[in-house]
């Protein structure tokens, strides 16, 4: 027989929960049942991955400390990661002891969350343990205290091994009326799976990295119309570009954001502007996205952006303030001379 025993409390000393799973693992020891405790304070990095460690036992102990209010935040973490990425068919299976001390009031109203959330669960509950302790040290000296603390232990493993049969809970009816939402089927190798991922931290904020990236991507698509922004700075050069008879000149604009760089050649009047290579461009220009976009818009210019810092330049800087001639911010082009 294996039984987990999952505790919530913060692991103070003189939390009297830690006191009764102690003699309650004695209890198991001398019936030779294998546990394994987690303490969910430690684990609170891992908490929703825990729900695979469910699998392959026969019992549960969910234990917690009432402080203040309610079960406490990591066995309600635990519960949530349970209803979400933990296998239904396998808790089915498993019978739930719910322990609950309490050095304040709502024992008892503990308790009954646990069996609640592990009846919504699906699986069975067996009689708990709950008290209401005022001194630790008296509570630990009291023979009979002891005393009921080890025979709920021993008829726990009684109903386990017995495989006690359970009367339905209405919790269950209800569960399967009003809360069987649609959700995407999963092997239990895949929810497993799914659950390291979502404990892993890189992972998540590499995920969340891609979608802030696909956000900005759709939103450019939504301020200019429809093009990619790559594509909208091309257009505004194009746009902008005034020419000059006897240009010969070509720039290579790194965009930190853009996956390619910008290719710029001038010949007299004619604008090549690209994401194409370019080879050996006479000025390389080194800016930001936004610092781009608000030039090419009429907001400063390629000067003003050098001088300030805004963008660096490599190459022959008598072709800085050709750029700005080339591709004017005033509201009427350039005339072509």
């Amino acid at each position: 027989m294996r039984i987990n025993i999952y505790y919530g409390g913060r692991g103070i000393m003189g939390d009297p929960t830690l006191f009764v799973l102690s003699k309650m693992q004695s209890v198991f020891d001398e019936l030779n049942v294998k546990t394994e405790r987690y303490d969910l304070h430690d684990e609170k990095r891992n908490i929703i991955s825990l729900p695979s460690t469910l699998n392959d036992v026969d019992g549960v102990i969910l234990a917690t400390t009432v402080e203040w209010y309610g079960v406490g935040g990591y066995m309600a973490e635990f519960l949530d990661a349970c209803w979400f990425y933990g296998n239904k068919e396998k808790i089915s299976n498993i019978y739930m002891c719910p322990i609950v001390m309490s050095t304040t009031y709502g024992e008892r109203q503990g308790q009954l969350t646990l069996e609640s959330a592990w009846d919504m669960l699906g699986g069975k509950t067996i009689c708990g343990l709950t008290g209401y302790v005022k001194d630790s040290i008296s509570f630990e000296m009291n023979t009979n205290y002891i005393s009921t603390i080890e025979k709920t232990a021993e008829n726990f493993y009684r109903n386990v091994s017995r495989r006690a049969q359970v009367l339905p809970a209405s919790n269950q009816e209800v569960k399967a009326m009003v809360a069987a939402s649609e959700v995407i089927k999963f092997t239990p190798q895949e929810t497993e799976q799914l659950s390291k991922y979502a404990s892993d931290e890189n992972y998540v904020q590499t995920q969340k990295e891609d979608i802030k990236h696909l956000t900005d991507h759709f939103k450019s698509l939504l301020k200019y119309d429809g093009l990619g922004e790559e594509d909208a700075a091309i257009d505004k050069f194009k746009k902008r570009f005034a020419g000059k008879k006897g240009a010969d000149v070509s720039y290579k604009f790194e965009v930190k954001e853009f996956n390619k760089p910008i290719s710029v050649e001038i010949k007299d009047t004619t604008l090549s502007c690209t994401n194409l290579p370019l080879e050996s461009p006479q000025v390389v220009c080194h800016i930001s996205k936004d610092k781009l976009m608000s030039i090419l818009e009429g907001e400063g210019t390629f000067r003003e952006a050098f001088m300030a810092g805004d963008m660096q330049v490599k190459g022959d800087f008598a072709m800085l303030k050709e750029l700005d001639e080339l591709f004017p911010t005033a509201a009427e082009p350039l005339k072509m001379v």
